[in-house]
């Protein structure tokens, strides 16, 4: 698979992440926190795209704690943004250990396209640490396994099912989630007492503009990285299937170039909170 941890991956993506998410969950969830300040931290912070988004959108002042495992994101993170700190932190270590530690006062607790890459225990973990702080949370652009391309090819449907299956392996966490990841969280906080909503947020990635492409952001790069990714994922999953898998890419990847290539990727956004801190005037 493409290094999808890179700066340049996250770079790539963050225009299709903006347009997909949900700006009523981020509304929403900030009836849960403070009016004065809001100690907010962002888990797998990457280059800092998540706290981009939702600092112009919640309530009050805002003291953040951007972390990741990676310290090549976590510079880039501080070079792109200037919200509060960003620290390097091994995150299973952190929802492991028996100390609060990162999650000690934190208001909200909030991640981007996350969650499909952990294990049920470390899910089940982070709830944990959520709720002895009593903090909302926000997660956005978690995977569902849903890929829709058009034009249509007939191994579409095998190609989505390799890469399914691909998203449940180790990603750093123990085994991953991968499809099942927003249904597991959404459980898991309501078990804990939380009030839970969701909403889908797809990537639809349609053809680039011929006569106006400096209206939106192309999406033509990000359609072919994707293909890449899927075919390789596809192919260390079913190495038998090598041909046709590289037949499909090929095809894809015209209908890319041919700027007739539409695809869409199922995502979901889920935001949760205690009901006893939540204030409704502030909806």
């Amino acid at each position: 698979m493409a290094d999808v941890f890179s700066p340049d991956w996250l770079a790539l993506r963050e225009p299709a992440d903006v347009k997909a998410r949900s700006p009523r969950l981020a509304s929403l969830v900030g009836g849960a926190l403070p009016a004065d300040v809001v100690h907010a931290l962002d888990l797998g912070t990457g280059t800092g795209s998540n706290v981009r988004y939702l600092a112009e959108r919640l309530p009050g002042r805002q003291d953040w704690l951007l972390v990741d495992a990676d310290s090549r994101l976590i510079e880039e993170a501080k070079r792109k943004s200037s919200f509060g700190i960003a620290r390097v932190v091994d995150l299973v270590e952190a929802v492991a250990s028996p100390e609060l530690g990162i999650f000690s006062g934190r208001d909200l607790v909030t991640a981007s396209a996350l969650l499909d890459l952990v294990s049920a225990r470390w899910l089940h973990g982070l709830a944990g640490k959520c709720r002895q702080v009593g903090a909302a949370v926000l997660f956005s652009l978690t995977y569902d396994g849903d890929i829709r391309c058009m034009p249509a090819e007939s191994e579409d449907e095998l190609i989505r099912d390799l890469v399914n299956r691909h998203q449940q392996g180790d990603k750093g966490f123990g085994p991953a989630l991968g499809p099942a990841a927003s249904g597991a969280a959404e459980r898991c906080f309501a078990d804990l007492g939380y009030r839970v909503e969701s909403e889908p947020s797809p990537w639809v990635l349609t053809p680039d503009a011929r006569d106006d492409v400096a209206a939106a952001p192309s999406t033509g790069e990000l359609q072919r990285q994707l293909i890449e990714g899927w075919a390789e994922a596809a192919s260390e999953m079913a190495p038998e299937r090598l041909r046709s898998i590289e037949d499909w890419r090929s095809r894809r990847l015209a209908h890319v170039n041919a700027n007739r290539s539409c695809l869409t990727v199922g995502h979901s956004d889920m935001a949760a909170w205690l009901p006893e801190y939540y204030v409704p005037e502030l909806r």
